[in-house]
């Protein structure tokens, strides 16, 4: 045991009220959270692209670098804004985190809307105009994920009901996903002018969004309760030093990266492939129905997995279903049957490992607290947000260098060598990307269901003292 584990937690952390259970309202109210993130984040991860190439007219390998430079960009921000948030010296009755949910969704709901709109400039002002709207946009989104995040571990501590509000997480971010996918493209084709579609239907989904976060902030509660913030000074110094002590987050950290690079790139290449390889975009909403419908059957399943095998082995099970499903599926034919009955297949397995990395967030905060004495909800979580967004500049700049790469031009027939080359982007490089991930959490992750148990009662006895 580590010697910064004997640290005496009480004078900073109350766990009494821990361990009450939930009601089932409260765990589907957790859910609407991140119901409400997807109406606003899914819509840059599917459509931005296209927004850009398509009607914007940038260049595909310049609109790739809008997401490199930017997610890298908001990156950094994320553990300047939670570190920010643990170091708040006043916290009031409404909590520490449930404010931004309310506040910051409002805000976040505009910025959307900026990001797609194109004024009417060179193609120079126009870049410059979608790296500042998505870079601001991107500061937006951390002052509302970053808390939502760190919520789930102030619910509760108890690993059953993490994993059942992670599992009510994963099925709101699915159900925003699966409306997102299949509507959104259907009413933009119903304006004359896209460059007015674009805004208008954002602004609708972006509503919606709202609405669900304030649904989360109205019916959860608070329970793990700081009582005060950490002893350091905030510094960059105290941010690494939650980074590099945490041996678990920096292994998730990696997880992450090939995981959700996997998951994003899939989620922005399917509208080239349904509208040039497959010949019909609107295909898009009928396969995406089905296959972000199906997967709702591997988050059903997750408590059970997870009950019987523990969490590491279900996210293990999940990336090897993902990786073969999608393997065979850049290997056959492109048929729009096969591949939505694979593609559909790789969701489930996808759909494992990402939900149950929720509970291994809030695993990884208790961890935290038990070996360093202090509780970072915040800045654990943005550290581990701060791979998201590597995995989401990863998987853009790889769909616009990778469409640049393979002659994609927009709007024209593609040759040969591009449409093999959109249906690499789309399957083999998630294949590979969660193989390596599965690698990753089977080597390396060692918190398993017992020991956070361990530590859980640990941290529950320091602050009885």
């Amino acid at each position: 045991m580590s010697t910064t584990s004997t640290v005496n937690t009480a004078r900073y952390t109350n766990h009494n009220a821990a361990a009450k259970k939930l009601n089932l309202k409260e765990k589907i109210s957790y859910g609407f959270g991140d119901f409400g993130n997807g109406f606003m984040f899914d819509l840059g991860q599917i459509y931005l692209l296209k927004y850009f190439t398509d009607v914007a007219g940038l260049p595909a390998a310049a609109a790739g670098g809008i997401f490199l430079v930017s997610k890298f960009f908001n990156a950094i921000v994320d553990p300047v804004v939670g570190s920010s948030i643990d170091y708040r010296k006043r916290i009031g009755s409404r909590g520490k985190f449930r404010p931004y949910l309310l506040y910051g969704s409002i805000a976040l709901a505009i910025l959307t809307v900026l990001t797609f709109i194109s004024p009417n400039l060179s193609t120079m002002g126009k870049l410059m105009y979608a790296y500042a709207s998505y870079m601001i946009w991107g500061i937006g989104y951390s002052f509302v994920n970053i808390p939502y995040g760190s919520l789930g571990a102030a619910i509760t501590q108890n690993a059953e009901e993490r994993t059942q509000i992670s599992t009510f997480r994963q099925m709101g971010s699915l159900g925003a996903l699966l409306i997102t996918s299949v509507i959104v493209m259907p009413l933009i084709v119903q304006f004359h002018d896209p460059k007015i579609g674009y805004p208008a239907v954002m602004a609708i989904m972006a509503i919606v969004g709202i609405i669900g976060f304030f649904i989360c902030y109205r019916n959860c509660k608070e329970r793990v309760i700081v009582k005060e913030g950490p002893r350091e000074k905030l510094s960059v110094q105290s941010v690494l030093k939650t980074f590099i002590q945490n041996t678990p987050l920096l292994t998730i950290v990696l997880m992450t990266v090939f995981s959700i690079s996997a998951y994003n790139i899939k989620s922005a290449m399917i509208a080239y492939f349904a509208q040039y390889n497959l010949g019909n975009v609107e295909l898009m909403a009928y396969m995406n129905f089905i296959i972000i419908g199906s997967s709702f059957l591997g988050v059903l399943i997750l408590p059970l997995l997870v009950k019987f095998l523990g969490k590491k082995k279900t996210a293990m099970l999940g990336f090897c279903i993902g990786t073969l499903a999608d393997l065979a599926n850049f290997l056959l034919p492109s048929n729009v049957y096969v591949f939505t009955i694979l593609a559909s297949i790789a969701f489930i397995g996808i759909s494992l490992p990402n939900g149950i990395t929720w509970a291994f967030v809030s695993d990884i905060i208790d961890y935290g607290e038990w070996h360093s004495g202090e509780r970072k909800e915040a800045t654990t979580y943005s550290l581990f947000n701060f791979s998201r967004k590597l995995a989401q500049a990863l998987s853009g700049f790889l769909s616009g260098i990778g469409l640049s790469l393979v002659g994609y031009v927009p709007n024209v027939a593609q040759t040969a060598h591009a449409l093999i080359g959109i249906k690499a982007l789309l399957c083999l490089y998630p294949a590979v990307a969660m193989f390596i991930a599965m690698l990753i959490i089977g080597f390396l992750y060692k918190i398993t269901d017992k020991r956070h148990a361990e530590i859980v009662h640990e941290l529950e006895l320091r602050s009885g003292h």
